[in-house]
């Protein structure tokens, strides 16, 4: 999968599957643009894979602030000259039933989780629909199925899922050579997850960790490496005809 002369933008880019991720496109040849809201996080990411011998920048987005997306990409473009393949990554998780969540939580789940997807969308397709490009939105298989302990959660994931595909169909009728996919991670072990265990109680993050992996027929969680390796692969040319598409990769959980 081969993405020589690519550049790569990443959301979310400091840490878990968004680290991983940037990995696997520098791995692959992109000039990847680590984009974060935590500069000492994103910064520490863009400098090993630049010791590394690969090509990458730290650039901070708060993925929430429409003005900074439009900044960010237009200074990728006049750095390097375009933007070809766009991850957005970045998200959050809170742990709790739909009578604890507030509205606060869940306007901020929605917003990063959400929101923050179509506007990185939008701003793409703009520099995208002329020389094209690939976007892969990171969903969850909580896009698809229910939690009863992730409710803002869910919603999120099930927005980017359909606007996933609403974009797709837009790109196709306007002819853009731009693909849309999302990808749908179950769970995986990252700090997206670890620091929501940690705002329960040891109890119910135990209880909840034993419901999960009780539910995954592979009998763990996946590792950021392993998720990262599907977005590069919708990323890629390799996935030329796939649009619109999701891709699951759960350890099983959703084949129940």
């Amino acid at each position: 999968m081969s993405l020589e002369t690519k550049v790569a933008l990443v959301t979310g880019a400091g840490v878990g599957i968004g680290e991983a991720t940037c990995r696997g496109l520098a791995a692959a040849g992109a000039l990847v643009v680590v984009s974060d809201i935590d500069q000492v996080a994103g910064n520490r990411v863009a400098d090993d894979l630049n010791k590394g011998g690969y090509q990458a920048v730290f650039m901070r987005l708060d993925v929430c602030d429409e003005a900074q997306w439009r900044e960010v990409v237009a200074d990728i473009v006049a750095r390097f000259g375009s933007l070809h393949i766009l991850i957005n990554n970045a998200g959050i998780a809170n742990i709790c039933g739909v009578e604890d969540e507030t509205l606060a939580g869940w306007r901020k789940t929605n917003t990063i989780n959400s929101d923050a997807v179509f506007l990185g969308t939008r701003e793409a397709i703009r520099v995208m629909k002329e020389s094209g490009g690939s976007i892969v939105n990171v969903s969850s298989i909580e896009g698809i199925v229910g939690d009863p302990m992730l409710p803002a959660y869910n919603a999120s994931k099930g927005a980017v899922r359909a606007f996933t595909k609403s974009v797709a169909l837009y790109c196709a009728d306007k002819g853009y050579p731009i693909r849309v996919n999302s990808m749908h991670p179950g769970y995986v072990a990252t700090p997206l997850v670890s620091g929501a265990l940690s705002r329960l109680s040891d109890s119910d993050a135990e209880a909840f960790t034993q419901r999960v992996l009780a539910s995954i027929p592979m009998g763990r969680m996946a590792e950021a490496t392993e998720i990262a390796k599907g977005i590069v692969f919708l990323a890629s040319d390799d996935a030329s005809y796939m649009t619109g598409s999701e891709l699951i990769m759960d350890g099983g959980y959703t084949a129940r």
